[in-house]
């Protein structure tokens, strides 16, 4: 049986950066209590502020064996930063996240996952359509990349920060789904709207009805309407503190 090292890095390194890997550890469990992730792989990586490291899972670990301090800080070729580090990553799921990283400096995460509802509306020529307000929320702020086989050519890099452009939310077209935020937390977010607009379509479209589609006027305003919803703040500002809380009461080991 495999056994996880046991890690303590809360007093060795900076307070940002240990704020940085339980807000992401958290964004692992999220995703593992949501149902969301895919055995040992999918990925959410984040940018430690003031740095140009980044933070990743553990090549091997399920997401809910996530862990503040097994989280594995990187370059953004993937270099592992710590020599005495007991994991390793996974160079080829690392391909997408450097890529965004690479473009969009400003975004400090980056969260793609395999779910069967984003690879199915992905997968769909007509893609995302604006059928509910989580619809709405994602297509104001979306792009979409075609299926080149697996992201394992460097090449392929510069095709996906070109389709992607300043978008939030991502359709790898037969593959799966991406969103990136400013915190942790609104990627996350971004990813939960995301996910719930492509589960409410399939459910539509299972009823064999006529869908009532929103008028492209109204999904281009809810960009200014969420602004005003939040009062100056992101969702995922608003939101995080409960997320936080919601991990720590089904499993505080997150944070060790």
């Amino acid at each position: 049986m495999f056994e996880i090292p046991q890690l303590d890095l809360k007093n060795n390194v900076s307070p940002q950066e240990w704020q940085t890997r339980v807000d992401l550890a958290a964004c692992y469990r999220l995703v593992a209590m949501q149902g969301w992730d895919d055995l040992i792989y999918t990925h959410i990586s984040a940018r430690i502020p003031g740095t140009d490291y980044l933070l990743i899972n553990a090549f091997g670990l399920t997401f809910e064996e996530i862990t503040a301090s097994n989280l594995v800080k990187i370059d953004i070729d993937g270099n592992i930063i710590d020599a005495n580090c007991p994991f390793e990553i996974n160079p080829a799921g690392f391909t997408i996240h450097s890529a965004v990283h690479q473009a969009r400096h400003e975004e400090q995460c980056v969260l793609h996952l395999h779910t069967n509802e984003t690879i199915a509306v992905a997968s769909l020529k007509e893609g995302l359509l604006p059928l509910s307000q989580y619809s709405a929320f994602a297509l104001a702020s979306m792009s979409y990349h075609e299926y080149e086989g697996l992201a394992v050519n460097s090449d392929e890099k510069s095709r996906l920060q070109q389709d992607l452009g300043s978008a939030n939310f991502m359709l790898l077209r037969n593959h799966g789904a991406l969103t990136l935020g400013k915190t942790i937390g609104d990627a996350y977010m971004h990813m939960y709207d995301l996910t719930r607009a492509c589960q409410i379509q399939l459910q539509i479209m299972a009823s064999g009805m006529q869908p009532i589609e929103i008028e492209q006027a109204i999904v281009d305003g809810i960009k200014a309407q969420a602004n005003v919803v939040h009062t100056g703040l992101t969702g995922g500002q608003k939101s995080w503190p409960a997320m936080l809380r919601r991990v720590y009461r089904a499993d505080p080991s997150f944070a060790s």
